[in-house]
């Protein structure tokens, strides 16, 4: 009980970082839910007296953040604004012993996979038979699912397994029963999310299963739009591609963060492939599934990066053209391999790097844009703001990608689809009328 008010605990979550995260807070607000335990997520009121920070860790700028919203929550309770402050998260189980000392406003630091502990700061117990039930934090139309934790991989400037730990598939009956609870909600559209999706199955199942696992949640009436996120080139599982193009309901869209182009960088990143085999299964990819949108991320300024090692990334990105490009500048992670390495490349350059790169990606996003102008595309209305709606095509994913503008004098229903043509093309967003 709140001591000073009387007034029934209100817990506020305050999510940092990935999707992956954003699953994890969803999970923990249901738990607490069920256990009468009223919880907002993100709270504009204000009306709350406890506050669950879930924090990143990833890399310099998240971990800044992180810190930064710590220290103001812990202000805050300084300046009797709140009862409690408790953080979980990944930055809380790479860095808990040093931040305990440094922050001692803090009442309770959590790792990442500690919510049975979390629960027990509040007289609450942990209830198996919630499994994939969640309060969804994201407009009632989509939800990511999170079909593993951890990763196997040893890529050379990733701290994530050292948050995450190895990689731990979730049962696939596990996760078709979420899924379905969350059409039954209302989801037209999941995000499956990890780590390393093409990893899925290996440790359960003894093979990667991803494409038996895809097949299941197709069959789950009412779930319009099935999307794939964080896939690795290395030992991709092809029969993905075969159920991509046959079922009707998994958009033709995939997300397979590259790194680099370089062979001297992917070598000393670790990564497994070289240029030459991914770009051969680019083309694979393509023939396999034509039209597919194709995402990839990209990092510049690792250590030991030439300015050749730049002009590669250029050219790489010229000859494939991909539908979507997102670059990371190097992030100096200690107790990663490449901590190593000597962090050569100035925070200045990094980002000139970053720049020079993404405005070759602009032209390419500009051109593939202006070739939808006077298509008709399946939109899922997202939201309305300013007075116009916001939408997306199968070629796109929340926060991330491309969006399509629609005036209309009609009301649109949020999370419904409608046909709408393409009369304008910007370097990054659509724009056109409802048919």
């Amino acid at each position: 009980m709140k001591a000073k008010t009387l007034q029934k605990d209100k817990v506020n979550i305050i999510t940092l970082g990935c999707s992956k995260n954003l699953v994890d807070s969803e999970v923990l607000s249901g738990q607490l839910k069920a256990n009468d335990i009223d919880v907002a997520h993100e709270n504009e009121q204000l009306d709350h007296n406890i506050v669950v920070i879930n924090t990143c860790g990833f890399i310099d700028k998240a971990k800044e953040e992180s810190i930064n919203t710590i220290l103001e929550q812990v202000d805050l309770k300084k300046r009797g604004k709140l009862d409690k402050v408790y953080v979980t998260g990944c930055l809380s189980e790479r860095y808990r012993g040093d931040l305990e000392s440094e922050i001692p406003g803090v009442d309770a630091w959590f790792g990442t996979m500690e919510l049975p502990l979390i629960l027990k700061k509040f007289e609450a117990d942990y209830k198996a038979e919630l499994l994939g039930e969640r309060f969804l934090s994201t407009p009632q139309h989509y939800a990511y699912l999170k079909i593993s934790e951890g990763c196997n991989r040893t890529c050379s400037f990733c701290a994530i397994p050292l948050m995450r730990g190895g990689h731990i598939s979730r049962p696939m009956e596990d996760l078709v029963k979420e899924a379905e609870n969350l059409v039954k909600g209302g989801v037209k559209e999941i995000m499956l999310i990890a780590q390393e999706l093409t990893y899925y199955g290996l440790d359960l199942y003894k093979k990667r299963s991803l494409a038996d696992l895809l097949n299941k949640l197709a069959d789950i009436e009412g779930l319009e739009w099935i999307r794939l996120h964080y896939a690795y080139p290395n030992k991709f599982p092809m029969e993905v591609l075969e159920v991509m193009r046959d079922r009707k309901n998994i958009c033709n869209y995939l997300d397979m963060p590259l790194q680099h182009s370089s062979d001297n960088m992917l070598k000393a990143m670790k990564r497994q492939s070289t240029r030459k085999e991914m770009e051969e299964l680019i083309v694979a990819i393509r023939e396999t599934n034509p039209g597919i949108c194709l995402r990839t991320t990209l990092i510049t300024g690792f250590p030991g990066e030439t300015l050749e090692d730049v002009e590669d990334v250029k050219d790489f990105l010229i000859k494939n053209r991909f539908d979507r490009v997102g670059i990371f500048q190097y992030s100096h992670e200690e107790n990663t391999s490449a901590y190593e390495f000597e962090d050569n490349i100035p925070a200045a350059e990094k980002q000139r790097r970053a720049q020079e790169i993404m405005e070759v990606q602009q032209e390419i996003s500009l051109e593939k844009n202006m070739e939808k102008i006077g298509q008709t595309l399946r939109v899922l209305i997202d939201k309305k703001e300013a007075g116009r709606y916001l939408g997306r095509t199968e070629f796109d994913s929340v926060e991330v990608d491309n969006e399509v503008v629609i005036h209309s004098k009609k009301k649109l229903p949020i999370g419904e689809f409608v046909n709408v043509k393409i009369t304008k093309a910007y370097d990054y967003d659509l724009e056109g009328e409802v048919v």
